[in-house]
């Protein structure tokens, strides 16, 4: 009866280790889980990229993208333009 005993806590133990061990079945999930996580973070960066290769084009290239990006982001108005101003 001894070696069932012994038999039963080395199962016990192996079973143990399998499931929380280095590299066990948890650890597996939580490894797949980040996995899953880093995949879709490449993907947003992978698009995010693409956008900023298509505006950087532009800006080379395109002399009226270029035209709105002054108007829009730096206030720049074109000779002739009209401003006005209003008071708050």
């Amino acid at each position: 009866m001894k070696i069932g005993r012994y038999i039963a806590l080395f199962v016990f133990l192996m079973g143990l280790l399998i499931t929380f061990g280095n590299r066990g079945l948890v650890d597996g999930y939580t490894m797949e889980k980040r996995l899953l996580s880093l995949k879709k973070e490449n993907q947003e960066l992978v698009r995010e990229n693409n956008q900023l290769k298509n505006t950087v084009l532009l800006l080379k290239d395109d002399l009226s993208y270029i035209e709105a990006v002054a108007r829009n982001e730096l206030g720049m108005v074109k000779e002739g333009d009209r401003v006005y101003k209003f008071n708050r």
